[in-house]
């Protein structure tokens, strides 16, 4: 009976894919028209696109952007440690808000951003050349190994449109479908868009990857193994260096290497799940910021993401390392610690199970330890043990949070 009154329902309110599908319909019809009127562009004022959206981002987000930077070197400055941490949390609420302005205007130029990598992509399937002005990029560009597709000739620059990709010649011969569009849409919402093979995954990545990327935050594009990595990052690469982005792959260097560490600066880096997760870990074993390869993350698009998020999660990521340090600091901070009083020396935040010290309280770690300045930053190792000891005393409780055997 269910059963037949299914259909009736569906024809008369449509089903949750054609709702889902009627929500786009508008932006992508706001993009066609968009990609009609690109067509009368010039190559260089097609491409130029970029530099306009970008100032439009950061005329949009200047504001913020000064605030952030007002209140950071407040926070730096701070010699109290108590207005030190208010400024830092001030910090992060700035950097959320500033997150949220971004999508607003990230969403304002979805449409002609869209319809400017859709027009480059009919570009390239319509040209054996695309000739613009060289500009310092197409000659740094052109200077390395592997851009065998751009060419400079006096003061043009020429962006053939066959390669090689993973080892083979390609020739672009692909134009963004109306369904392609809705694709990119559902991804850069945060959204799983369910494609079969064949149906143009790795074009439809060109339409966010462009659209985070003009935000020069960086995106990464996560694969399951470093073959298609490699591929998608040079199937992709000269679509989105006509339009001024880099791309890079990690795949292709060691781990800890600076050629790595500029792959992670590119506007769009390419990589396998377990690349990036092993370099977040080896970065969070690091006590500068300077040796980090990766940078701030910012938004991720993951190819087979049923593979990546379930079948592969169930295999953790572990990284470790030997111990060149005696283990007599652990005993002498656990001894410090118990002697601490709570309020006096350290406050509890139940909410999100922190505890910090106060001053009196770091002046009694100071003097127990025999160290100047807690927090210089030669001691941030002994800062870190002595904040994990806090927290071991005085937040989490035995057969509670833990058990001993």
């Amino acid at each position: 009976m269910l059963k037949f009154l299914k259909n009736p329902l569906q024809s008369l309110f449509g089903t949750k894919q054609e709702k889902d599908v009627a929500l786009y319909q508008p932006l992508v019809d706001e993009i066609n028209e968009y990609f009609e009127r690109l067509k009368g562009l010039s190559n260089d004022e097609l491409r130029n696109k970029t530099k306009e959206f970008k100032k439009q981002i950061a005329d949009h987000l200047a504001g913020i952007d000064e605030d952030l930077k007002t209140v950071r070197s407040r926070a730096i400055e701070m010699e109290d440690i108590h207005e030190k941490e208010a400024l830092f949390k001030e910090l992060d609420e700035l950097q959320k808000e500033r997150d949220k302005e971004l999508e607003v205007i990230l969403k304002s130029l979805l449409p002609e951003a869209f319809a400017v990598v859709k027009e480059t992509a009919r570009r390239f399937s319509e040209n054996q050349v695309m000739r613009v002005t060289a500009t310092d990029f197409d000659r740094d560009m052109a200077a390395l190994p592997d851009h065998t597709y751009i060419k400079i000739e006096g003061n043009d620059a020429l962006y053939a449109n066959s390669w090689k990709a993973a080892g083979g010649d390609i020739t672009w011969n692909m134009i963004h479908y109306d369904v392609q569009l809705i694709g990119g849409m559902v991804l850069h919402d945060g959204k799983i868009a369910e494609m079969q093979t064949g149906e143009g995954k790795t074009l439809v990545s060109t339409l966010p990857a462009y659209l985070n990327g003009i935000s020069g935050q960086g995106v990464h594009i996560v694969t399951v193994n470093d073959y298609l990595a490699r591929r998608d990052a040079e199937w992709n690469r000269p679509i989105f260096e006509f339009l001024f982005l880099t791309v890079d792959c990690i795949d292709k260097y060691r781990p800890h290497s600076p050629q790595r560490r500029a792959a992670y600066n590119a506007d769009i880096t390419y990589g396998t799940n377990n690349e990036f997760g092993f370099d977040y870990l080896r970065d969070n074993m690091k006590f500068r910021l300077e040796d980090y390869v990766q940078r701030e993350l910012h938004y991720c698009i993951v190819d087979e993401v049923d593979s990546i998020l379930i079948d592969e999660a169930r295999t953790p990521l572990i990284i470790s390392g030997p111990t060149e340090e005696s283990t007599d600091k652990y005993y002498t901070i656990n001894a410090v610690i118990p002697r601490l009083q709570k309020e006096a020396d350290f406050t509890i935040e139940e909410k999100s199970r922190t505890a910090a010290l106060t001053e009196e309280g770091v002046s009694k770690v100071e003097q127990s330890l025999r160290v100047d300045n807690l927090y210089a930053p030669e001691n941030i190792e002994l800062v870190h043990h002595v904040h994990q000891a806090l927290k071991a005393h005085a937040i989490f409780k035995r057969d509670v949070d833990y058990v001993v055997k």
